[in-house]
């Protein structure tokens, strides 16, 4: 009994190493994930386009609201260039929760308060939204943004 025990966890081990698995503790990848987050927030107080686009996979999806959907490094890297034309933002995360999918797979949820400018005409105001980040874990370790989106959850103008 002992021996058939060895053999199946040696067999477990063997099929993880051989799949990539990743043999890190939960807890130091949730870490992980929390400053690609952190990171994210900088860069967008920032309108750090460059950084951006470093926190994403390489074919990473960006989900902004009340646009198409941008794929890849190039369109994104677009999408950002023009929105930090447009606005200014000064906003927290408030990490609401990270779930595990898989080893190489998580999703983040957030909620983000501060204040946005409308660089065109100088007027500042609340921003509010509620996100939600697919992140994928690249072959060197990094997580990375798989995909993103987000809504506004001010009320409408009236």
């Amino acid at each position: 009994m002992k021996n058939s025990s060895k053999i199946a966890s040696l067999a477990t081990l063997a099929f993880m190493l051989s799949a990539n698995v990743s043999m890190a503790q939960p807890g130091q990848e949730t870490e992980k994930i929390k400053k690609v987050i952190q990171a994210y927030e900088t860069a967008l107080n920032a309108s750090d386009t460059d950084t951006v686009v470093t926190l994403y996979a390489a074919d990473g999806v960006f989900l902004p609201q009340y646009k198409p959907s941008q794929i890849g490094a190039g369109n994104i890297r677009k999408a950002y260039q023009s929105i930090f034309k447009a606005i200014t933002l000064d906003i927290k995360f408030k990490l609401e929760e990270i779930k595990h999918l898989a080893p190489n797979w998580a999703f983040a949820r957030s909620n983000s308060n501060g204040f946005i400018t409308i660089n065109a005409l100088g007027k500042k105001g609340p921003q509010a939204s509620q996100e939600l980040f697919l992140f994928q874990k690249q072959d060197d370790g990094d997580w990375k943004i798989a995909r993103y989106g987000f809504s506004s959850t001010n009320p409408p103008r009236k």
